[in-house]
């Protein structure tokens, strides 16, 4: 909380610094409430942090696309000895599946070179000659609408007995073994190939309905690259990263020498058997080199608060025009509401009558419009857009510390009551 007039400056300071292209002002200027805001948004976050369900954590909020709160609390673990900071860099987990492959297959769609409704096979070869899986569309991968299984652990593939398998995994680099995931670990490079096997014989069910899966993400980055010619990661970056001024937005954060502070995740005791902190938190991710469609992101909060304000202006950010507005509109609808799937294509969208329920019942939060949508990321982090109520909610944490059996982020309601106050905080409050 702001609590003096130097305080305010050195904050006004930093928003200028490195919000530049999103300006700070205060919530009243946009007809909010902010020490309504300030007295609710401190008592939820200090119960978080004392009941665990996170050791630190910071919320920004935009309003009408000016900062309007951006605050940083508790440390980065428990032993309160490195404060959160504003410019801190997360692992983002899934948030990376909107934020990664995601824009580059809006873009890939919106020139023509992705049909939605096609089968997918006609980007991945391999699914041809599958009888479950040669008629699964883009769309429904995109909408979590094809059967696909929710999840494969490759770990399991890589570790027998407690012990890393040499033949995937070695202590030090070398021409086959050049994808460094940890200090002193890295994996073979065709590691890649078996998991791209694993997904292609994995099964599909018959019942077409909502479920959940993260396996076509970890193929995007492959077609993406197949489709453009160019490098996953050099397409994300020329494409939208620079043009929208995010300068910590992208992967393997520790070979990039950022000044920023690398937040820590989980204390690993299965794979890396140390702290992760400066490398990818998901394991499948980890096994794939540290880049991949499903996690594997890094970024700072006014970076996600860049992109999420380019997808609430339905496309364009000061003055750069990153996605026609039909193209935004089609990812972020609802794909499938007679299903009762409230997905749109890669994003995730508020409960199907998410208006009727109370907070404990509700995704997000009950007051979010029907047009809102964004994604939440297994480490902690959650990222939303409203246009209609023409607000950005970044929230950024690392619940998984020191475990991911740490869950009272969840059994709190913790993001959702933080999005709620802003929804509230009109000036009568």
């Amino acid at each position: 909380m702001i609590k003096s007039a130097i305080q305010f400056v050195v904050f006004l300071v930093f928003c200028q610094w490195a919000c530049a292209q999103m300006p700070y002002t205060n919530p009243e200027s946009v007809g909010l409430n902010g020490d309504y805001i300030n007295t609710q948004v401190d008592s939820i976050m200090q119960l978080a942090i004392k009941e665990q369900a996170f050791p630190g954590a910071q919320l920004l909020v935009a309003k009408q696309g000016q900062i309007i709160f951006h605050e940083a609390y508790g440390y980065h673990t428990y032993d309160s000895i490195n404060k959160v900071s504003l410019n801190d860099i997360y692992d983002l987990a899934s948030v990376t599946k909107i934020v990664g492959p995601l824009p580059a297959l809006m873009k890939l769609y919106e020139e023509g070179k992705l049909d939605l409704d096609a089968p997918f096979n006609n980007y991945w070869n391999a699914w041809k000659h599958k009888k479950t899986k040669k008629h699964i569309t883009l769309r429904e991968l995109l909408a979590h609408q094809s059967g696909m299984q929710p999840y494969i652990v490759f770990l399991s593939r890589v570790v027998k007995n407690g012990k890393l398998k040499k033949r995937f995994i070695k202590t030090e680099a070398s021409k086959r073994f050049s994808n460094q995931i940890y200090e002193g670990i890295y994996v073979k490079n065709r590691f890649k190939n078996k998991v791209f096997r694993n997904i292609n014989r994995s099964k599909v069910s018959n019942d077409k309905t909502y479920k959940y899966s993260g396996l076509a993400s970890l193929i995007y980055p492959e077609i993406i690259e197949n489709i453009t010619g160019e490098n996953y990661t050099d397409y994300l970056q020329k494409q939208f990263y620079k043009p929208l001024g995010c300068e910590t937005l992208g992967y393997l954060p520790k070979t990039k020498n950022f000044k920023n502070t690398i937040v820590p995740t989980e204390n690993d005791s299965v794979f890396r058997k140390t702290l992760t902190h400066g490398w990818v938190h998901d394991e499948n991710a980890a096994l794939l080199g540290g880049i991949s469609g499903n996690a594997g992101l890094f970024g700072t909060a006014t970076d996600l608060a860049k992109y999420m304000q380019m997808l609430t202006n339905f496309g364009t950010f000061n003055g750069n025009t990153i996605f026609k507005p039909a193209t935004v509109r089609e990812f972020t609808k609802i794909q499938y509401p007679e299903n009762n799937n409230r997905r749109g294509l890669g994003f995730d969208k508020p409960l199907i009558g998410n208006d009727t329920l109370n907070i404990t019942k509700a995704y997000p939060a009950p007051q979010v419009s029907p047009e809102s949508f964004g994604h939440s990321g297994f480490t902690g982090t959650f990222i939303w857009a409203d246009p209609k109520a023409e607000l950005v909610f970044i929230f950024l944490s690392n619940r998984v510390y020191p475990s991911r059996s740490h869950r009272n982020i969840y059994n709190l309601n913790i993001r959702p009551k933080l999005q709620q106050v802003f929804y509230n905080a009109t000036l009568t409050n």
